[in-house]
């Protein structure tokens, strides 16, 4: 009978210390963003809950244990603010962030939900009592994927408005159906006029893969690789992390960190080195040249910014084309040649002529050149 209740006695060390390992959260457990902010993974790196957003909160799974926190995903992302006072509860439908009016579930799960771990990989999981999985992060990706995380054919990845405001920004990297690997910007079509990066595959039923070796994939059902997104070796070394995003400048680039320096995020691979390949990054009236490897969106001659924090917003005019038209003699303008740039937007008819200053002379004489 000792041996028996010492046996039962080690089950259950056992049973606690891999429940503990793997930090699981009950159902009815509940978070605030004051007090009882997170559910951290076992070793404290990871950590889903609430974390600042502007003048409020917002609820996602960030790097919690590195000096410079990072925010790998984010619930509902669009929505406004949360306040101080609200709280998000792990019910057996899912994670529910109620109102006055009504129950808001930021994660609804696909089955009753017993409980919920925050894993070392960065995914956070919800279980039924047969230990399935019922909902998990990793099948929601918003602008990031991280090891051993996939993007499925059909789905996509949307950039944050910037660093600090993680709601949808300008620019999305789609696989595609047919097999083709595409970055656009936000809600145009899915056709080459308005793609600026293309992995050039086509084959059906392909996922971008992000592998253990820190290499990003195309990997067909089969599992067959028909394509190395990244190129040139990289470290296995367990001190560090990877993440791969696609930013709010519209490139998407593969991160390393190395936990041992505590330093910052180092870009291992990125898609394009010019920052001004991006299709939308500068607005209506506007063209992007490179300073100082910086993309910076000027106006045309004649425009200026609509607003001067938003470069996507577009230039206007600064004068009034009326003076034009009615022959105000204290009115003049003059052409002004531009710096070699590719025009994005065809809102213009263009007008073909023989030579530069007939062309010229065209446009001084006509009120609505551009």
């Amino acid at each position: 009978m000792a041996c028996m209740a010492c046996l039962l006695l080690a089950l259950a060390f056992v049973a606690a210390e891999a429940q503990q390992m793997q930090s699981n959260i009950s159902r009815g457990s509940s978070l605030t963003p004051t007090t009882n902010s997170t559910w951290l993974s076992r070793s404290g790196l990871y950590a889903f809950g609430f974390y600042r957003q502007g003048n409020g909160y917002a609820v996602g799974i960030f790097l919690a244990g590195i000096p410079e926190k990072t925010v790998v995903w984010t619930a509902n992302r669009d929505d406004p603010p949360i306040s101080n006072n609200a709280t998000l509860r792990f019910t057996g439908a899912g994670l529910d962030l109620p109102t006055a009016e009504s129950q808001n579930y930021f994660v609804k799960s696909s089955g009753s939900a017993s409980y919920a771990s925050m894993l070392e990989s960065g995914n956070f999981v919800l279980y039924n009592s047969g230990r399935e999985i019922v909902w998990q992060s990793f099948d929601h990706p918003t602008d990031t994927l991280l090891p051993s995380q996939r993007l499925l054919s059909g789905d996509e990845l949307l950039s944050a408005k910037s660093e600090a405001d993680h709601s949808t920004g300008i620019f999305r990297l789609k696989m595609q159906n047919d097999g083709n690997l595409v970055q656009y910007p936000v809600d145009t079509p899915d056709t080459g006029d308005y793609s600026y990066y293309a992995s050039v595959t086509d084959r059906a039923n392909v996922t971008l893969n992000f592998g253990a070796d820190r290499h990003l994939y195309l990997l067909t059902s089969t599992g067959s690789n028909i394509r190395n997104i990244t190129d040139g070796d990289l470290p296995t070394d367990e001190g560090k992390l990877y993440l791969m995003r696609i930013d709010a400048d519209g490139i998407f680039r593969l991160y390393s960190y190395d936990l041992k320096m505590n330093a910052n995020w180092s870009v291992e691979w990125v898609s394009s080195k010019d920052k001004c390949v991006p299709k939308g990054l500068c607005g209506l009236n506007s063209y992007c040249v490179l300073s100082d490897l910086k993309a910076d969106c000027r106006c045309l001659p004649g425009f200026e910014s609509v607003n001067q924090g938003n470069p996507a917003s577009g230039c206007e005019r600064n004068f009034v084309a009326d003076a034009c038209k009615n022959r105000d003699e204290n009115f003049t303008y003059t052409m002004e040649e531009l710096e070699s740039t590719t025009w994005e937007y065809l809102s213009y008819m263009s007008s073909r002529l023989s030579n530069k200053d007939d062309c010229i002379q065209g446009c001084l004489e006509d009120c609505t050149c551009e």
